[in-house]
């Protein structure tokens, strides 16, 4: 019998079967890890040629900056936004001409670049940030609820006029680089609650969230959906387009809860308290690995669950990486009990 890697026991999980072991979702290798990594992201490398860790510049004109605060990662510049009134979006919204790239040719480099081995690890093709994410970043939060709120004809206008764009991409990606899986992004809710009512979703965003994933489902690919925050208001509408696998599934969440209704038909991608005391500075070793056993407890049974654990602080703090590699080893040593 040939031996299971960790695409393979990935791909059971995601599924809805019982795995032989409890994967662990993350972008690419970790450096404390005795095995590959049993998913990474993949796509159009055109997207970033003007980004950096230091910020830079979207495909749309969005200028990023990154600081220390936000652990270098890259936020829409403050106070300079794209479009003040999105009755101007035609004139300021222009998608970049894609017509002269030789797709079969960025697909084999990226492909090579992402130097991850595919028989061995999964791949999920990473379409954008978002329909409303897109519409915040050219309009702040302010004006972009405003504008959802006020013109709502204009916002859909918007949001067609990307939707041709991306998923004219979309459908390129998935024939040359052949993922595994079809991710939909969008961050609509804060940690207490959502942006907008289940009503605004419905009416303004799920029909572009639902006309991407179709893309995925005609390959016959499962739906993976991110979404940050307490969104859980939500999840009924993602089923209707064919999610079955949620990340990083915050525990801000009742989780538990949606374990219980939708069982492994919505495997749930994530579950760590990133904000709890395991990630507080100074957090000792054996609190550290049995915030690892005590997560991977709470919701491995019967399958469904990818652990996703993540340590933040001061990039410059050396204990951040003792942190990450504690998690990292109680993970390796503890992933295979709820299964034995």
């Amino acid at each position: 019998m040939a031996k299971l890697t960790e695409k393979d026991n990935f791909m059971m999980t995601v599924r809805g079967e019982t795995p032989a072991w409890v994967s662990r979702y993350g972008m690419g290798p970790n450096p404390f890890s005795k095995h590959p990594p049993a998913v990474t992201g993949i796509g159009p490398s055109i997207f970033h040629k003007h980004m950096s860790p230091q910020g830079g510049t979207d495909i749309w004109g969005v200028e990023f900056v990154s600081t220390r605060e936000t652990g270098y990662m890259s936020l829409p510049k403050p106070g300079e936004f794209l479009l003040d009134d999105i009755r101007n979006w035609r004139d300021v919204v222009k998608a970049p001409d894609l017509s002269d790239v030789d797709w079969e040719t960025m697909a084999k480099n990226d492909i090579k670049n992402m130097n991850v081995n595919r028989e061995e690890t999964a791949c999920v093709y990473m379409t954008h940030v978002g329909y409303f994410q897109t519409l915040m970043n050219f309009m702040g939060f302010t004006n972009g609820l405003i504008a959802m709120f006020e013109e709502p004809d204009e916002v859909i206008a918007l949001f067609e006029y990307l939707s041709d764009f991306y998923c004219d991409i979309a459908k390129k990606a998935v024939h040359y680089y052949k993922p595994d899986v079809f991710n939909v992004t969008d961050d609509t809710a804060t940690a207490t609650n959502p942006f907008i009512s289940p009503e605004m979703y419905r009416s303004l965003v799920k029909p572009y969230h639902a006309r991407l994933a179709q893309i995925g489902i005609d390959a016959g690919l499962p739906i993976e959906m991110h979404n940050c925050g307490r969104c859980e208001d939500f999840i009924e509408d993602w089923r209707d387009f064919g999610v079955c696998l949620w990340n990083p599934a915050q525990v801000v969440n009742d989780l538990q809860g949606i374990k219980a209704k939708y069982g492994n038909s919505l495997v749930l991608c994530g579950c760590w308290d990133s904000q709890g005391p395991a990630g507080w500075a100074g957090a000792p070793e054996e609190l550290v690995r049995q915030a690892v056993r005590d997560t991977i407890d709470a919701y491995a049974g019967g399958g469904g669950f990818i652990f996703w654990g993540s340590v933040y602080g001061d990039p410059d703090d050396p204990t951040v990486d003792d942190k990450r590699r504690w998690m990292t080893e109680e993970y390796e040593n503890y992933r295979e009990t709820p299964y034995k």
